[in-house]
C-alpha cells in the first residue's frame, strides 16, 4: 500500500489535457516506476508548475494517493534539457524515446536501471551527432534490460524485435527511425 504522500525524481513521458485546467501526466519515476498524476490547474496561465511538466523534463514531486489517480502537489525541475529542445531532430527523438517506454513499461514496475537508462540516454542527446546510433543503442539497451532479449548476444534488428515485444506500432515510429538517418 502507497503512502498517504510521498516524493521521487522523475522523467514526465507525456501529459494530456484533463478538464478545463488540469493534465494529466506520466512519469517514470525513479523509485515508483511509470505512473500516471494529475496536475491540477496547471493550464491556467497563473499556474507556477506549468513549465516544469514538460515532455523528458526530469522532475522532483511530491504527490498525495488520490482515490483513483495521484494528485501532484509540488514539482520542480531538475534537468531541463534545453539543448535537446533546440534541435528539432533530437527533440523527435526524445519524444520517440518517451513513448516507447510508456509502452513497453507497466504501471508501478519499480525499475532504478531503467530510470538511469532513459536519463543517461537524455544527457547523450544533448552533445551527440550520431542520432541513429544512438537511437539503436537505447532500444537495444532497454530490451536486454526489460528481460526480451539475453544479455551478452547481438540484436540484429532491434526495430523488428521492439514492434514484437510492444506488439503495436510506435506513434512516432517515422520521426524516430526517419528523421535521424
Amino acid at each position: 500500500m502507497k503512502p498517504h504522500s510521498y516524493s521521487s525524481e522523475g522523467i514526465v513521458l507525456s501529459r494530456r489535457n484533463f478538464g478545463e485546467a488540469d493534465r494529466i501526466l506520466s512519469l517514470f519515476t525513479k523509485h515508483n516506476g511509470r505512473i500516471s498524476l494529475i496536475a491540477k490547474g496547471v493550464r491556467r496561465p497563473a499556474s507556477r508548475k506549468r513549465g516544469h511538466i514538460e515532455v523528458f523534463n526530469l522532475v522532483k514531486f511530491q504527490a498525495v494517493s488520490g482515490n483513483g489517480i495521484d494528485i501532484m502537489t509540488e514539482v520542480e525541475v531538475m534537468e531541463d534539457f534545453s539543448l535537446i529542445r533546440k534541435s528539432l531532430k533530437k527533440i523527435s527523438l526524445a519524444y520517440y524515446f518517451m513513448e516507447v517506454v510508456g509502452k513497453i513499461t507497466h504501471e508501478h514496475e519499480t525499475n532504478i536501471e531503467l530510470f538511469n537508462l532513459i536519463f543517461d540516454t537524455l544527457t547523450k542527446l544533448k552533445i551527440t551527432k550520431k542520432l541513429q546510433n544512438l537511437r539503436l543503442d537505447f532500444i537495444s539497451k532497454l530490451l536486454i534490460l526489460m528481460g526480451y532479449w539475453p544479455h551478452g548476444q547481438i540484436l540484429p534488428n532491434p526495430d523488428e524485435e521492439l514492434e514484437k515485444v510492444i506488439e503495436r506500432q510506435i506513434n512516432s515510429v517515422r520521426v524516430g527511425k526517419r528523421m535521424v538517418q
